[in-house]
């Protein structure tokens, strides 16, 4: 008569646990990155000095509803953006890369730039939150960076553009953005690095991106 070894039995069992855990932790994780929260990491200044150049965010997708992986169309929609919101966005540029804007004009809205200034529904619109780094103004025939407009944003699209206004590639280069193209709103910044000097921004980690 052979006998089991009990500690054997034992190992077998913990080992076993132990690999359904890490598979059931891998798959909970993949769920969360592609329906709820995402990490995503600033590559340029075109936000400053809302965020920064290695800010490090999370951005919560859920909010604009449940998406289809991979092609991004919404199953149950859940909230639309609101004007002044910070969102990361599909870019239709080659090759297609995410983006993060902030959003100026809703389905509807008249936009127009006049010397850097910004006019929504032919009012004035104050932005406290805006920079501009170049004294130099653009007519708009070449270069619709200060002189833009007017235009009408189209029904299920969005105006979009980057607080460092004389530095950034928005709805001004690329046009407006569909609500499918949408990825998530920004919501904190849980780390801050400063790339050219190593050194890590303290008192910007667990900021509120507004």
């Amino acid at each position: 008569m052979i006998f089991k070894s009990k500690k054997k039995e034992n190992k077998k069992g913990v080992l076993r646990e132990n690999i359904e855990a890490i598979i059931f932790a891998l798959i909970l994780a993949l769920i969360i990155r592609a329906f709820v929260v995402q990490a995503y990491k600033i590559p340029s200044g075109s936000m400053k000095d809302t965020l920064l150049i290695g800010d490090h965010l999370l951005v919560n997708k859920f909010i604009y509803g449940v998406r289809m992986p991979f092609t991004n169309k919404t199953i149950i929609p859940v909230s639309r953006p609101d004007r002044g919101d910070i969102v990361v966005f599909k870019a239709p540029v080659d090759p297609p890369k995410d983006f993060i804007k902030r959003v100026v004009g809703l389905p509807g809205d008249k936009i127009q730039i006049r010397n850097k200034k910004l006019y929504i529904n032919n009012k004035r619109y104050e932005e406290s939150y805006i920079k501009h780094t170049d004294s130099v103004f653009y007519k708009g025939v070449l270069n619709p960076r200060d002189n833009y407009g007017p235009v009408t944003v189209p029904k299920e699209s969005y105006f979009m553009m980057g607080d460092n206004r004389d530095n950034s590639t928005d709805s001004r280069f690329i046009g407006f953005i569909n609500y499918e193209q949408l990825k998530g709103e920004a919501m904190i910044i849980y780390w801050s690095w400063k790339q050219d000097s190593f050194g890590v921004r303290w008192s910007r980690i667990g900021d509120i991106i507004r």
